[in-house]
Formats: C-alpha cells, sequence, structure tokens
C-alpha cells in the first residue's frame, strides 16, 4: 500500500507533480482523466501534468482497462447498478469508451436481469400490505434509479406476476 508523500514545493515541477498523483492514488486507484483533473486542479501546467501521467503509465500505476473493470464489477456488485449506469460513471471519470466498452462487455444480458429480479423481489418482499398500483410504482422506480431499462423493467414485473395496468 502507498503511503501519503510530503510536497516539496520548492522542488522541479516534474517531481511536485509526481508526488500529487501518487498522494492522490493511495486513497484508491483513479482513471487517467480523474488524476488529469487533479493535477489541474493543483495548479499543475499541462506539459508536467502529460509527463507525470505517461510515467505513471510506465510505471504501472495507472491502467484504464483494469480501473474501469474494478469500477465495473464493484458498482454492479455492491450498488446493483445497471451497465448504464456505470457507463455513466465511467465517462464522467474520464475513461475513454473502448475501455467502457470492455468492461460492460464482462456483464451480460442475464446478469443484469438476475440483478434487476433481485432488487425488485427484495423490495416487493417489504410491501406486503400495499396495494398491486403502488407495489408496481415502487417496483418501478427503484429500477429505474438504478438505471435499468423499460425492457427489463417489464420482464422482471411480469415473471413476478404483477401487471401493470394503465
Amino acid at each position: 500500500m502507498l503511503d501519503y508523500v510530503k510536497v516539496d514545493h520548492e522542488a522541479d515541477p516534474y517531481s511536485v507533480a509526481y508526488t500529487i498523483a501518487l498522494n492522490a492514488l493511495v486513497a484508491r486507484a483513479k482513471s487517467k482523466g480523474e488524476l488529469v483533473a487533479h493535477l489541474k486542479k493543483r495548479g499543475i501546467e499541462d506539459e508536467v501534468a502529460s509527463a507525470t501521467i505517461f510515467r505513471l503509465q510506465e510505471a504501472g500505476l495507472i491502467n484504464d482497462e483494469e480501473f474501469a473493470r474494478a469500477w465495473t464489477q464493484s458498482r454492479h456488485n455492491s450498488k446493483k447498478l445497471s451497465k448504464r449506469i456505470i457507463a455513466g460513471e465511467l465517462r464522467t471519470r474520464g475513461v475513454d469508451q473502448n475501455s467502457i466498452d470492455a468492461a460492460l462487455d464482462e456483464i451480460d444480458d442475464e446478469d443484469e436481469y438476475r440483478m434487476a429480479f433481485e432488487l425488485a423481489m427484495k423490495k416487493y418482499n417489504t410491501m406486503s400490505r400495499l396495494a398491486p398500483d403502488v407495489q408496481v410504482r415502487r417496483i418501478q422506480s427503484l429500477l429505474q434509479r438504478k438505471g435499468f431499462s423499460f425492457g427489463v423493467i417489464g420482464r422482471v414485473l411480469r415473471e413476478m406476476g404483477i401487471e401493470v395496468k394503465y
């Protein structure tokens, strides 16, 4: 595990930027885009930031493909988020589209459906005294917040035996 390093602002800008980047990586892994934004926020020039990012990539401390894969698995398994929401999160963190696509390909549609069904059943089990239309509405809104498509939500409700009447 990395430890925090004291930043010596009197040193050359490359070593200052490298130290700032290493300190940023102590808390959790970051994407290339996140580190570039962090360095800019700390007042590091673009040329120095680019050189620092390249040096970190060469050292194996930054890898957007691995970051995207780990982020995807973590968010899908712990937060029960859909691929669409995870892709948006990765885009905001500056991960390139190819890395995002590769990471999301590891989650197949059936896994995503299974996750939505488990969430819906968990929610359904807490609402036994509510009217069926209220149950449907609450399950739909939960799954929509998690980013599941209307097709998946409809399939989940059909499998649960809850019909949507409009």
